[in-house]
């Protein structure tokens, strides 16, 4: 493109006059810029490319002033690519696994504008309207004093930083590293002793935050009743007690003698929750080139082989697409999912506190962005100390109020990748939260025999006679085919009983509308609710109206409430480990579990001896010798870097047991130590329905899933369950064994489950937490922190290696060599590493090698032709070879084969 526009740097005056030709040039440039409306403002004007500095793309002139500018100043520098005049960008992609969306042109025009990359950041977080050529009003300061500050060098003839751009690396470096003012205040006083005594580095935190307030986005402090009853906001704003209980908004302090009261001028609520506005947010998302592509990748990629990778491929999009094409025919709307739950600031130890985050994510992303802490945005800071249970749909008003109108109206957005504005609109998909938090958000109880949210009334759990628990024993036969014999056994499950009902299927959101009203429940924050919904739940499983149904499409959802896997998978992993290994006081295999045992299955071996009032043992529990083993075989366990923690680390030898295993522990030690562990343990009979049920959460929370892997596992859940119901005891079936039968369909419905579990909120609440610095003031410390993050996380997008969310510095045993490519080097050995301890010489066993050269051997590209040779002489020379036999006999005779090929 260079070669075709040198002609705008050459031959603009030959022989002391303008040449004609480059003056027909011009001519076809302004013309060209004339063909794209959204670059030109009043129909005739349009962006002038001169070198005046007033100019240089950034002010309009009439097409005849800018002629004139052109030829008696020229082009700015290099300005080959006419992004300001209508043509397109080009974007250049990073090879990691997570994308960069920088673009070449951006970069290349800022550079000859004499605007640095922070000039751009400071206009794209002004928006579209900020023009730097107009007089600022007192909203716009903030920029204009980022402009100048990002035109002064740091010190004089320093070429890398600008006062601006000094400021944000450190306030970057500051968050990224969760260090407290106090040391920021240390480091920049440090700072200003190395430096010339004329530099502008900001002197403190307060100056740098000063500096910098204009990358912020708005947070609203919102006034609460101390009893959570309500919230003092739009109509209720000016009231000065609750409408509800008539509790005080304001703290009075008395002060003075007992005849002379004074009261302090000023008001200090009981109670204030905070709001991030969640549309600015999101409209920083189409301001940065970094981000604004990405959000158009849902409707641009296409499903390969059937997988759904990511919510767009799934029904639940689709579905919504065709109910509203309206929204979906604007590709860059956005398709959210909102998480909320709670967390003691102050560690088990200390005050009780309960504080609920409430966060917002978009789905528009590609994989390997979406549900990155980068997009999680804060909306709503439920205050503590006390938790909100159902009382947290009066703090999401405002949310709710923002979603409405982004829903029906819209908010105008501009495109920086497009250049050009638009209508963004945005829809709530679902929420995600763990089985506790989906009571509160769906407004269905999840606690009794009514538990579960898809079977709802039609469950068939009870209350066992001795423990007074819940069970949801034989529970699952009702989702076997009609002909499937469990339905007639009568001795394996409740005996006597067999089942001929089938599972009516999970209820529309119309038929869950309609139930609601007929019911006649109330919104919490409705003044008669608490009296009505309480009547009312006494007799269903609703305990009141969510706030969601006030949106107009949230009837038309396939799914509107997750059910988190990740919790799910660690209490069914804990019931079977803590069973198994008979742990005191968490083993579902109790005396009181052995007397009612006999008196729902038929189960006589295993019930009381009434010789020795002793109970026998089960087959499906250790023996203290092999806890021992397995045990220590956890110990010497070593997974690859980042795979897992150190699980040696959760072993307690002294009392055979593990403690201490989080929730991402248990995730690896189901799916993949378990049926291992047990293996040379437990009979086949028990062993394979806990290998079964390890395989399925294995399968479950793959990345990418097709509808017939999905129908698959929906069809062998509920048989998988009623194997394990043949081995333990109805004191084991409590919901959490019960809800992986609707796991499947879930994921069917919805897409991958890993953008819909609990792992990401998760961590990102630990970042909330790691932002409170004033245990005093718990919200008002992580909202300031967290205005500052945003304000760090927009500028490290401007930064010269580009993308935030790469990581930005190497893991222990990572290294990279970008640099040193070697042709010859065959695949399997390029990937770099380096050493974990100290360098050392030992030689391989003969198992070890043999397992060495094979590895390298099955694992190396160049290799694979030679296999598929191998492959086809065995088939040829054994034709009723299986592929298992096929596999055994390419580990045991290909290296030697391949030797001699």
């Amino acid at each position: 493109m260079e070669d075709d526009r040198e002609w705008m740097y050459e031959g603009r005056i030959v022989n002391g006059m303008f040449s004609n030709e480059w003056g027909d040039k011009v001519d076809e440039f302004v013309a060209f810029a004339l063909r794209h409306p959204e670059c030109v403002n009043g129909g005739t004007a349009i962006r002038c490319p001169c070198t005046l500095v007033k100019c240089q793309n950034k002010k309009f002139l009439n097409v005849e002033t800018v002629k004139v500018h052109l030829y008696r100043n020229g082009f700015v520098p290099d300005y080959y690519v006419w992004i300001y005049h209508g043509e397109k960008q080009i974007h250049q992609r990073c090879s990691s696994s997570v994308r960069v969306s920088v673009s070449e042109t951006d970069q290349m025009v800022s550079d000859n504008m004499n605007h640095t990359t922070y000039h751009r950041m400071v206009c794209d977080a002004a928006g579209p309207e900020f023009n730097p050529d107009e007089e600022p009003n007192a909203e716009a300061r903030n920029f204009y004093d980022m402009i100048r500050a990002g035109d002064k060098p740091v010190y004089e003839g320093n070429s890398k930083h600008t006062q601006l751009s000094a400021a944000v690396r450190m306030l970057e470096i500051k968050c990224r590293h969760r260090c407290s003012q106090a040391w920021f205040d240390d480091m920049s006083n440090f700072i200003q002793e190395l430096l010339p005594q004329d530099n502008l580095m900001p002197l403190d935190f307060y100056s740098t935050k000063k500096l910098v307030r204009g990358l912020g986005l708005p947070v609203q402090v919102i006034h609460c009743c101390v009893n959570n009853c309500m919230i003092y906001w739009g109509d209720d704003s000016d009231l000065n007690s609750c409408k509800k209980c008539g509790h005080a908004r304001y703290k009075q302090k008395v002060r003075g003698s007992r005849n002379r009261l004074y009261i302090r001028k000023l008001k200090v609520p009981y109670k204030k929750m905070h709001y991030f506005p969640i549309t600015p947010r999101l409209q920083r998302l189409y301001a940065s080139t970094a981000t604004a592509n990405e959000m158009r990748w849902h409707s641009e990629h296409h499903m390969e082989d059937g997988k759904m990778c990511h919510p767009s491929d799934a029904p639940a999009w689709k579905h919504f697409d065709g109910c509203f094409p309206d929204f979906s025919s604007e590709v860059r709307n956005v398709r959210l999912g909102l998480f909320a739950d709670g967390f003691q600031p102050f560690g088990q130890s200390g005050q009780q506190y309960s504080l609920w985050p409430v966060v917002v994510t978009p789905y528009n992303l590609p994989p390997d962005l979406c549900m990155k802490e980068e997009f999680m945005f804060l909306t709503v800071l439920v205050p503590g100390p006390t938790n909100p249970k159902g009382k947290i749909d009066v703090f999401l008003q405002p949310l709710i109020a923002e979603l409405k109108s982004l829903w029906g109206v819209g908010v105008q957005t501009y495109d920086i990748s497009k250049r050009q504005n638009f209508q963004m609109c945005a829809a709530l998909m679902w929420t995600i939260n763990d089985f506790p938090a989906y009571s509160m958000m769906s407004g269905w109880s999840t606690a009794g025999m009514l538990a579960c949210p898809h079977c709802m009334e039609d469950s068939d759990a009870f209350r066992l006679i001795k423990s007074g628990k819940q069970s949801w024993f034989d529970n699952h036969r009702k989702f076997l085919p009609m002909n499937h014999p469990y339905r007639r056994n009568t001795k394996d499950f409740i005996k006597n009983r067999k089942v001929t009902k089938q599972f009516p299927g999970v209820r529309s959101g119309d038929e869950i509308l309609q139930d609601l009203n007929n019911r006649g429940l109330r919104k919490v924050i409705d003044v008669d609710a608490e009296v009505v919904n309480a009547a009312i739940s006494k007799t269903c499983g609703w305990n009141k109206r969510s706030i969601f149904w006030d949106f107009p499409y949230w009837r038309e959802h396939l799914l509107r409430h997750n059910l988190d896997v990740m919790h799910i998978e660690k209490n069914v992993f804990d019931n079977i480990f803590n069973t198994v290994f008979n742990i005191p006081g968490k083993t579902k295999d109790t005396y009181k579990s052995r007397d009612e045992l006999n008196k729902y299955c038929r189960r006589p071996q295993f019930g009381q001896n009434l010789v020795t009032s002793k109970y026998p043992d089960v087959p499906f529990v250790l023996n203290k010798s092999q806890k021992k083993d397995v045990l220590e075989w956890v110990k010497k366990l070593r997974f690859p870097d980042g795979y897992a923690s150190n699980l040696g680390r959760c072993v307690d030898a002294n009392k055979l047991k593990m403690f201490g295993m989080k929730s991402h522990d248990c995730h690896v030690f189901m799916q993949r130590l378990l049926p291992i562990a047990l293996r040379e343990f437990l009979p086949n009979r028990i062993w394979e329905p806990i290998t079964e049920i390890s395989l399925f959460f294995k399968q479950l929370t793959s990345s990418s899933l097709t509808d017939e892997e999905l129908r698959n596992l929906n069809e062998q859940i509920p048989v998988i369950l009623c194997n394990l119901e043949k081995i333990f005891p109805p004191s084991f079936f409590d919901s959490m064994e019960h809800l992986p039968v609707h796991l499947a369909y879930e994921a069917r419905i919805a897409g991958p489950v890993h953008y819909r579990w609990m792992y990401p909120p998760e961590r990102y609440l630990r970042k909330i937490k790691h932002k409170i610095m004033n245990k005093a003031q718990v919200e008002g410390s992580i909202s300031i922190g967290y205005i500052m993050d945003e304000a760090a996380k927009l500028a490290s997008f401007y930064f010269k290696e580009g993308d935030p969310t790469l990581p930005l510095k190497e893991k222990r045993n990572e290294v990279y060599l970008d640099d040193i490519v070697d042709d010859d080097m065959f695949e399997i050995f390029k990937p770099p590493g380096k050493a974990i301890c100290a360098e050392g010489k030992r030689y391989l066993a003969d198992n070890e090698y043999t397992a060495t050269h094979l590895y390298v051997l099955m694992n190396c590209p160049e290799v694979q032709p030679f296999i598929n040779v191998f492959v086809t002489e065995k088939r040829k020379q054994f034709p009723n070879l299986n592929d298992e036999a096929v596999n055994a006999l390419t580990e045991q005779e290909f290296p030697s084969w391949f030797e001699k090929y």
